[in-house]
């Protein structure tokens, strides 16, 4: 995630240990993301109401499948997307509960699951990088909502006239 320092002042997390599986920093790569995107300007504070910033910082700094030149998601765009798909599952798992496995591949970055406490397993990781690749049409908001976490309903401005 280096790359990141000129905005935030921060580098990547090390890895917890020489012989560290990405089950090991899927929370320490949560909570760096998280830290990153705030000093960016982005909410990310682990709760459904920032699942907004974080579609809106996907849009500013992709389009389908490409990091824009320049943004964050430049450098080193797959240790970020890992980031980002562990604060997704980091808000679904603290908002819903449930916990992370490795899928079958404990070296994986993107084979990590979360399994909720209904038993359903989901992939944050794999749906962040469907959003990069895809655009909105793979909305992290739409898929948090999918799995019953509810982001609060944006306020309308009413103006009253005269």
């Amino acid at each position: 995630m280096a790359g990141m320092t000129e905005h935030t002042g921060e580098t990547s997390p090390e890895p917890s240990g020489s012989a560290s599986s990405p089950l090991d920093d899927v929370v320490t790569a949560a909570e760096w993301i998280a830290r990153a995107l705030e000093s960016s300007g982005y909410r990310a504070d682990f709760t459904p109401g920032s699942l907004g910033d974080i579609e809106r910082f996907m849009t500013e700094h992709s389009a389908q499948g490409t990091a824009v030149a320049g943004g964050l998601l430049a450098v080193d765009p797959g240790s970020r997307l890992f980031a980002l798909g562990a604060y997704l599952g980091e808000t679904v798992r603290r908002g819903l509960g449930g916990t992370w496995e490795d899928g079958g591949d404990p070296d994986s970055l993107t084979d990590l699951v979360l399994r909720l406490p209904d038993g359903a397993v989901v992939r944050p990781v794999q749906r962040v990088i469907k959003r990069f690749r895809n655009g909105s049409e793979d909305s992290i908001t739409g898929y948090a909502v999918g799995l019953g976490l509810h982001p609060p309903a944006r306020r309308r401005a009413w103006f009253r006239r005269g």
